[in-house]
């Protein structure tokens, strides 16, 4: 689709684009199943690198075709060129913070995924909703109403029946990996709490006047992932075939549909961007089960849809609620904000 027919996106196209979005985030889990011999950081240090040359690509592109439809008006034209053709804003504190959230959920999306279950590593990203509602109340003060704390007693229990039940087999099982599925929970862990920060610093810096476009902070997310995971990615051992299948996350599973969520949250209220990213879970967890054989537990199951239910019903509950909140701005011009859901 030509960009600039993304600047005009109907409500039903924007919902029908949103759902292809998930379509591609959920692709993660099956596709590393697929991979031959890369090892742990290899696998992150692929990913990240593929998705920064894609952006890197994409960026210019879209930004000046943007900028011909005057979806970026407002926006100085006397600008640097990292800032022109990237939206880099070298001098913002918030914005390099962002970028360091993306690269922290790169990171650990993907080590994560190396440990446990795509089912568990896609049941606990679920909750980021959540966590973001716990650390916009500490730190900048934003209020929760009840069913928002009903939500999450709700998805805790949840979680915490899904987990309690796989470690208790684990630990009573000598033949189970426990190690593992206590590194997978922490690393997926650092997931939904890197993406709450994320949200919290922009949601603040947008408090205090400062606009922060999210794409252009994945991008320097995936730099910053890459370069961090290059030293531990040694010696390389991915074949052929796992290099593409890691240029497909890279571009497919990140760099296209992060840009493309932003552009649906453009035409689609927050509420409905958050009820509609929940189809990653479900679709992610399908496809391992249908194309790697990974098949969930009851736990799981059961565990996951006390956690998704919860979610669920707190977003169709603050439908109204949202309607005048304070949303997170996208690449679109300064006028037009709203909230684009986190993935890594």
């Amino acid at each position: 689709m030509p960009f600039k027919l993304l600047n005009r996106l109907t409500h039903t196209q924007a919902v029908f684009l949103m759902v292809a979005v998930t379509l591609m985030w959920s692709i993660a889990g099956v596709v590393s199943r697929q991979l031959e011999s890369a090892a742990r950081f290899e696998v992150t240090f692929w990913r990240s690198a593929f998705t920064f040359v894609s952006l890197l690509l994409i960026l210019p592109l879209w930004r000046a075709a943007d900028r011909a439809s005057g979806a970026l008006r407002g926006v100085p034209t006397s600008q640097g060129a990292l800032q022109r053709h990237w939206g880099i804003l070298a001098g913002s504190r918030a914005f390099w913070v962002s970028g360091v959230c993306w690269s922290v959920m790169f990171t650990a999306f993907m080590l994560a995924l190396t440990f446990t279950s795509v089912a568990n590593v896609l049941v606990i990203m679920a909750a980021g909703p959540l966590f973001t509602a716990v650390i916009a109340r500490v730190f900048i003060g934003q209020r929760l109403p009840g069913r928002t704390w009903a939500a999450i007693v709700t998805a805790g229990a949840g979680i915490v029946y899904m987990y309690g039940s796989q470690m208790w087999a684990a630990f009573t099982d000598p033949a189970a990996n426990a190690s593992g599925l206590v590194l997978g929970s922490l690393a997926s862990l650092c997931v939904p709490v890197g993406g709450a920060i994320n949200w919290t610093v922009v949601q603040r810096s947008q408090q205090h006047g400062e606009s922060i476009d999210l794409v252009p902070s994945v991008l320097v997310g995936a730099l910053i992932s890459s370069v961090l995971t290059l030293p531990l990615a040694f010696p390389f051992l991915a074949t052929g075939s796992d290099i593409a299948w890691l240029a497909l996350l890279g571009l497919v599973q990140l760099a296209i549909p992060c840009a493309l969520a932003v552009v649906c949250a453009r035409s689609l209220k927050a509420p409905e961007v958050s009820l509609l990213a929940l189809l990653e879970v479900i679709f992610g967890i399908v496809w391992a089960w249908l194309w790697a054989n990974e098949t969930p537990g009851s736990e799981v199951l059961l565990g996951g849809s006390v956690v998704i239910a919860a979610l669920l019903l707190n977003e169709l509950a603050g439908w109204r609620d949202r309607q005048g909140a304070l949303r997170i701005q996208t690449l679109s011009a300064r006028n037009t904000e709203t909230s684009v859901g986190e993935t890594p």
